[in-house]
């Protein structure tokens, strides 16, 4: 790392290097109080930035773009090390790669993991100008999907009639997939699901209409790509004045594609500063913690089981028909209440952001955590109104507060908005219990960013319990398991999908956006034809695992889903049976592991490490039942 212009590096290493235990004791304390400072603040200040991009807060203004694309971390490690304070740290602490830490993990100390985190943030020298590129690219594209909303009244089945309610906006992908998730209890399923398909299929192909892209004037029948204007007595009342008026079938111009193929150039702007992982994809595993082998055998494992045919033929039982592309996003345990009645009982209950945030004692108390320690979370815990589906944004030290971000309508919370809400409230207790109870703040966090999702599936798990529904009983367990094996067996595809998309770019670094466009097509219906097409049809037409608005606006991170997935599951197994008490211990006790090595934290979770073996044996026994 040491360059010409650092200087004599003797000199340095003689002023610098910690020659007793007491003076490297010391070191290792001042380092970890500084950078948790750092860290905090900075992370602080990036939210101010983002402020009006991620919450809404009314219309945006021109200005709030450029805010969200200000990165003040971008020069930070740049110059840590022009400082040279990098150098202290890489002198006096063991820099290690990701085969020493599997091979020596066992006989880490908590301190040893915390001085190896320490190092870990110095084990490239990318830039200041490249971190900023890069963190302009990632605000171009998430402000692209989060204004990535379909209105479905405007959008017409192929019966050429309207199946969809006044005031429905979707965001791609993830309201549309729990639109078409919620309407199996809808007489009019098949033909509202067989439509937002096409929907989908017109975003990933990129022949949607530009005009019809959060454009409440307009109708568009995706089945045809007809667009016509909306009739007056359609329209909606809160209809935006700026939105195009005139017909217009021209497709969006790639755009999708040009985020990525942008994703991917700023990454390789900075693959020549990571010397130990020089690619996007090498550093996205590494990141991880996970090789790509290991993970890439997770998801096939998933993928090819014989367990997928029979729970097919137990969802064509259940719904009596042939099974189609839409059933990717069947659920065994819904169908039991509309979304409609969910609604209803969740704008009540959450007319605003606020009131969400009033209830988050009783929620927590529900989930089995003592009154006392519900409380101090809960106050430790933000509530925002997302311009996005949601998200939960962490805090890096602890003079802050994790945000919760969901989507509330002026109608109030509709479920989706709760189910999301109760999902990041999970990461945002995994979030406050690995900062502000942990003894070391160099290992806030967990493992990887699967680790936080399968703690935050947990919760989501238990949203309806929340509402006052009844607790499962054998029957709801059976589904339970069913549908955690069906869920990942959806987004496992999406997963591989992407992570194959990269290494055709590495190996296409000059193609455009519409080269980009063709292959990711390619390989999403190659891989739709082995995996999916044998129980769910459409051979060599189906581009629905392109769909996922992870590709675009956090590139490589859809295979963490597939981990959470496996990761949830196993914790799942080990509360199974436990009451709300010793779930919310075993959650506290789990999260206070912090961002040790994945195997070594799922080894003191639950005595094993991260596998499918579990889910896939609990699967086939749930199959096998009567």
């Amino acid at each position: 790392m040491w360059r010409q212009s650092d200087g004599d590096l003797t000199a340095f290493v003689t002023e610098h290097f910690a020659a007793t235990q007491p003076a490297v004791d010391a070191l290792f304390a001042r380092l970890e109080a500084t950078f948790e400072q750092i860290d905090g603040l900075s992370n602080e200040l990036g939210r101010a930035l983002r402020w009006h991009a991620d919450v809404d807060t009314g219309p945006n203004l021109p200005v709030d773009d450029l805010l969200a694309a200000v990165d003040p971390s971008a020069h930070l490690t740049d110059d840590l090390f022009t400082s040279k304070v990098a150098f202290v740290a890489l002198l006096n602490f063991p820099l290690t790669t990701l085969d020493q830490r599997l091979r020596d993990a066992a006989g880490y100390s908590r301190r040893q993991w915390a001085e190896v985190r320490l190092t870990g943030r110095f084990d490239s020298r990318v830039p200041g100008d490249v971190s900023a590129a890069a963190s302009a690219v990632e605000a171009a594209s998430d402000a692209y999907i989060a204004g990535y909303n379909l209105w479905m009244h405007h959008v017409v089945s192929d019966d050429g009639q309207r199946h969809f309610p006044k005031g429905k906006r979707l965001i791609s992908h993830w309201n549309l997939r729990d639109e078409l998730k919620a309407n199996y209890a809808d007489p009019d399923a098949v033909i509202k699901q067989r439509t937002i398909v096409a929907v989908m299929e017109r975003i990933v192909t990129q022949t949607i209409p530009a005009a019809v892209i959060d454009n409440p004037r307009l109708d568009w029948n995706p089945f045809t790509n007809q667009v016509t204007a909306t009739p007056a007595a359609e329209l909606e009342a809160d209809a935006p004045a700026d939105r195009p008026t005139a017909p217009a079938t021209t497709p969006e111009p790639d755009a999708r594609f040009q985020h990525v193929l942008d994703a991917f150039h700023a990454a390789q702007a900075i693959d020549r500063y990571a010397p130990t992982a020089p690619t996007h994809l090498a550093r996205s595993f590494a990141a991880a913690e996970m090789p790509e082998p290991r993970v890439r055998e997770l998801i096939v494992s998933i993928l090819s089981s014989p367990n997928v045919a029979l729970a097919a033929a137990e969802i064509e039982r259940r719904l009596g028909r042939k099974l189609g592309p839409q059933d990717l996003w069947y659920e065994f345990g819904g169908g039991e209440q509309s979304e409609a009645a969910l609604d209803a009982v969740t704008r009540k209950r959450y007319p605003t952001p606020a009131a969400f945030k009033a209830d988050l004692p009783r929620i927590l108390t529900k989930l089995g955590f003592a009154p006392k320690h519900a409380k101090v979370i809960a106050d430790h815990i933000a509530v925002d109104p997302s311009r996005g589906a949601g998200h939960a944004m962490e805090a890096m030290w602890r003079q802050d507060l994790p945000h919760l971000r969901t989507r509330v309508e002026k109608q109030g919370m509709d479920y989706k908005g709760y189910n999301i809400a109760v999902h990041e409230l999970g990461h945002n207790v995994e979030q406050y219990l690995s900062l502000y109870e942990i003894d070391h703040t160099l290992l806030r966090g967990v493992p990887n960013t699967a680790f936080t999702e399968a703690l935050a599936f947990l919760f989501q798990a238990r949203d309806l319990q929340l509402l006052g529904k009844p607790a499962p009983d054998a029957k709801a367990e059976h589904s339970r398991v069913l549908d955690h094996f069906w869920n990942t067996w959806e987004i496992a595809g999406s997963a591989l999908v992407e992570i194959d998309v990269w290494h055709w770019l590495y190996d296409h670094p000059n193609a455009t956006a519409a080269e980009l466009r063709d292959a990711t097509v390619r390989i999403a219906r190659a891989t739709w034809d082995q995996y999916y097409a044998p129980v769910l049809g459409n051979a060599g037409q189906t581009t629905l695992l392109g769909i996922y608005s992870h590709t675009i606006s956090s590139p490589l991170y859809l295979f963490n889903y597939v981990l959470g997935h496996l990761i949830a599951f196993q914790l799942e197994e080990h509360v199974a049976g436990k009451d709300a008490k010793t779930f919310a211990a075993e959650f506290v006790r789990v999260a206070h592991q912090g961002a040790i090595l994945p195997d070594s934290w799922m080894q003191g979770a639950t005595g094993a490490p991260v596998s499918s073996a579990p889910m896939l044996a609990a699967t086939a026994r749930a199959l096998a039942q009567k």
